[in-house]
């Protein structure tokens, strides 16, 4: 299965503190899994929120399977997350502190060919600590530089 895509967001690194991580499994529909396997997916605004006990992932892009017949699916439609319940809870207890949220790091396909979200608790990097990321990588460049040199 090395051949099928893995979705990234990459913006999330650079807009958040990512402090822990969990692989949840997606409901999806047949169509979507295709066009997942195409890679015609977009992370970028996307988010997870709880809901009367059960997680919701909104505002992932999932474009249309182009050879679907009459069975069309919005592709921004909102997506259930497959979690133990246990899980839910303590995800529940750390997103209720003000400032913490749920981003979609990416989907990948498992070695069974199932289809799995990474997501994040992540807390909102302010600006000041974006410019200190990117300073610090161009730092670590420079370095990294001077020591090929040598």
């Amino acid at each position: 299965m090395s051949s099928v895509p893995v979705i990234s967001n990459r913006k999330a690194y650079h807009d958040y503190h990512i402090f822990e991580k969990i692989d949840c499994g997606i409901e999806l529909k047949g169509q979507e899994v295709k066009s997942l396997r195409e890679g015609k997916v977009s992370l970028a605004d996307s988010f997870a929120r709880i809901d009367n006990g059960e997680l919701f992932l909104y505002n992932t892009h999932i474009a249309q399977y182009e050879k679907t017949g009459a069975f069309k699916v919005e592709p921004l439609r909102v997506r259930k997350l497959l979690l133990h319940r246990n899980q839910i809870d303590k995800l529940a207890g750390s997103v209720s502190q003000k400032g913490w949220t749920l981003i979609p790091l990416r989907i990948y396909f498992n070695e069974r060919g199932i289809a799995k979200l990474e997501l994040a608790l992540a807390k909102g990097k302010r600006e000041y600590d974006k410019r200190e990321s990117i300073k610090k990588r161009e730092v670590d460049l420079e370095i990294k530089k001077a020591m090929s040199r040598k």
